[in-house]
């Protein structure tokens, strides 16, 4: 097997517009896996192979690739920069061990950067940041650098300074070994070193003493020598960025364009100097046979097999799910235990995966990212070998807001269009289905509109499904707001033995703010309910959530405490409590005052200041609330927070108002209490639908 020490997982990620997947393309091709750069715009890049990603210029699928850069293999994932495939980025950063942020030199720290540093913050992952398009007018490094600082809370070490400015960007000046760096030929395949400009030295020398004192935060020896007036060795620097890099103390910044093709080279520098090797993350499981204790994972090939299913992908000979394999050695025509499942399923083939190509091997170790063939799983579960049973963490998946009705147009379609909302669901955790039991219409649900409106293209594309879609409808929930006691009896007397059931306790509001959305408390004593029906009970509350009585919407942030009771020796039965619940609950649900919530959208505005007023203005008038504006040479950005049953059809009216020059980008923040005249609307609304339904 490889040596461990010279495997890279890294992922790219940014907001959308950054310059991810020509990065990307870059990276390809100076490591040698392509010979002609193909743009994002144009004939489409490599690793946008969908055909709605060449047509839209954007990325809809993290897409894998491997390359090797030195003696270092490097596998890299192009993850979406738009919220709405949010998933992609979440289950991507979940399996790897280090990434690289791209920023744009002009716009900075936008909305989904600052989602997507969450995101690594919240699986752990070491990141580099890369400013990119430093060769656009307006681009200021400095700015951006500040942006990391003040936004995202990172401690910033820069290892590169520029060499001329915006459409005169000539090169690099690379800090560490006070060399200039500059790229030639067409392509900047050739990576020329030089002296540092003299009109620079004095630049480079205060940019240098600055990068050495943020490292010396983190390394004492480096410290003592600063202290001692001594000269830093380099091996020592690189030694201390690594580790630093590595516990995230510190995030390493460097500058480049990889549309002119400068800097890129560095940056894969970097990435296999600086970033984690599989045998740098400590990665702990949970052991499904001694009570969901930890256990630590090694990746030693010889080790019993434990490996994530991440993401799934249906192709014409069926289903790929891509692994990454966290112990072990995963060897074609094993078979091995799904944790969630408990089934044993057998591997038909192992493939390396290059964008849309693949190509056969026979087994994979610790470490590796591949694809394999012959499971039906769920993204987020864990395979291991036979005799263990492990249970890696889940991947966060976000809930939907926005819901679409969808309709096939001829009835013969139905099949097909069932067995592309099936197969989306296993592949996607943010995209729902469900069907209406009053209105028996399907629903689709997503993370906004962009999210659905690609499903539904690639229905009628994929599976030549053409379909009726209704309007978009937001995801409203209810809650209650006082606490309210109950006492129910649920008595039918029919020939033969009837039913009763009796059930007394409070109905708690927990608030918006609540993690949880229900929790049920058994408080009774001394055999009052028998302990079997405790069950029934709590299942009849969680049915009537799905459905609120004042609007049909979910029920959320509801506590039941069941204090007390009474049953009948024969009469009572499992049925009896569950029906008894669900009647109870949806009649004290209705006195505890309940309110609708909305969802609360996070939205960022970028607009000419020409236009800054009407923007900010028509913001205003959607029930928004400006939280801040800042200027970025010669445009503003407005950053608010709108509901977002507000905001459909926003980009059309941006455009217009500003001559289509104006953007948004959006994504879900909260729920938040919808104001009593809306709601009224809200109501009669649902209720009106279900009277012609």
């Amino acid at each position: 097997m490889e040596n461990l020490r010279n495997v890279r997982n890294i992922g790219i990620s940014a907001h959308i517009d950054s310059g991810k997947t020509t990065l990307t393309e870059r990276v390809l091709y100076y490591a040698g896996r392509i010979h002609v750069i193909k743009e994002v715009r144009g004939e489409g890049a490599v690793m946008d192979h969908m055909e709605l990603e060449k047509e839209r210029g954007i990325t809809i699928t993290s897409a894998a690739t491997t390359v090797h850069w030195g003696d270092k293999k490097v596998n890299i994932i192009d993850t979406p920069g738009h919220v709405d495939f949010t998933v992609e980025v979440e289950r991507s950063l979940r399996v790897l061990d280090g990434a690289v942020l791209v920023l744009c030199a002009v716009a900075g720290v936008q909305s989904q950067s600052i989602t997507v540093d969450r995101q690594m913050k919240r699986y752990a992952v070491p990141r580099l940041a890369f400013i990119n398009k430093m060769d656009r007018t307006g681009a200021n490094a400095n700015n951006v650098i500040s942006q990391l600082e003040s936004k995202l809370g990172l401690t910033v070490v820069p290892l590169q300074i520029q060499i001329g400015s915006e459409s005169n960007f000539q090169g690099i000046v690379d800090l560490i070994n006070r060399q200039a760096v500059y790229f030639d030929g067409e392509k900047g395949d050739t990576v020329r070193r030089e002296p540092v400009p003299a009109d620079l030295v004095d630049a480079t020398e205060r940019a240098r003493q600055g990068m050495l004192e943020a490292l010396s935060l983190v390394s004492d020896e480096l410290m003592e020598l600063l202290l001692e007036e001594q000269e830093v060795p380099l091996e020592l620097i690189h030694k201390t960025i690594r580790e630093g890099t590595i516990a995230q103390q510190i995030c390493p910044v460097l500058i480049g364009t990889a549309y002119k093709n400068k800097g890129v080279q560095l940056l894969l520098d970097a990435v296999s100097e600086y970033l984690p090797s599989p045998l740098d993350r400590e990665i702990h499981a949970k052991d499904n046979n001694d009570g969901m204790a930890e256990v630590a994972l090694s990746p030693d090939p010889e080790l019993p097999l434990a490996a994530m299913a991440f993401k799934l992908v249906e192709e014409p000979f069926g289903q790929v799910t891509y692994m990454r394999i966290y112990q072990g050695t995963l060897r074609k025509g094993e078979f091995y235990l799904n944790a969630r499942q408990r089934k044993k399923a057998r591997i038909s083939r192992i493939l390396r995966v290059h964008a849309d190509q693949k190509e056969d091997i026979d087994a994979a170790g610790a470490g590796d990212i591949v694809a394999v063939m012959g499971l039906e799983c769920a993204t987020g579960d864990t395979y291991c070998a036979e005799g263990t049973n492990v249970s890696l963490e889940s991947i966060y998946a976000a809930e939907p807001v926005i819901d679409l009705s969808i309709v096939p147009t001829k009835r013969a379609d139905y099949d097909k269009l069932s067995k592309a909302l099936n197969r989306f669901m296993r592949e996607d955790p943010t995209f729902r289905v469900h069907v209406d039991a009053e209105t028996s219409e399907t629903i689709i649900s997503g993370m906004g509109e962009l999210h659905l409106e690609i499903y539904v293209e690639r229905i009628r594309r994929e599976y030549k499904v053409e379909c009726t879609v209704g309007a978009p409808k937001v995801s409203y929930r209810e809650s209650p707001t006082q606490s309210t006691p109950f006492n129910y009896k649920h008595r039918k007397q029919t020939g033969g033995s009837g039913q009763f059931a009796h059930i007394v306790g409070v109905l708690e509001p927990l608030g918006a703010e609540s993690a949880e959305s229900f929790i049920f408390e058994n408080k009774v004593t001394g055999g009052r309910i028998p302990s079997e029906y405790i069950p029934s009970v709590e299942k009849g509350f969680r049915d009537s959530l799905s459905k609120g009585p004042v609007a049909g919407f979910e029920v959320i942030g509801v506590k039941m405490i069941l204090n007390d009771g009474s049953y009948h020796d024969v009469d009572s039965s499992d049925m009896a409590f569950q029906i008894c619940a669900r009647d109870c609950f949806r009649e004290t649900f209705r006195k505890s005052a309940p309110v609708l919530l909305e969802p609360i959208m996070k939205v960022e505005v970028e607009t000419p200041t020409e236009f800054q007023g009407p923007v900010t203005g028509q913001v205003s008038s959607k029930r928004g609330v400006i939280l801040g504006t800042e200027s970025r040479q010669g445009f503003a950005v407005i950053l608010a927070e709108v509901p977002l049953s507000e905001m459909f059809g926003y980009s059309n009216d941006l455009r217009s108002m500003t001559q289509g020059k104006g953007s948004f980008s959006m994504e879900f923040l909260k729920y938040q209490k919808v104001p009593a005249k809306f709601q009224e609307d809200i109501v009669k609304k649902a209720a009106l639908e279900k009277a012609t339904a």
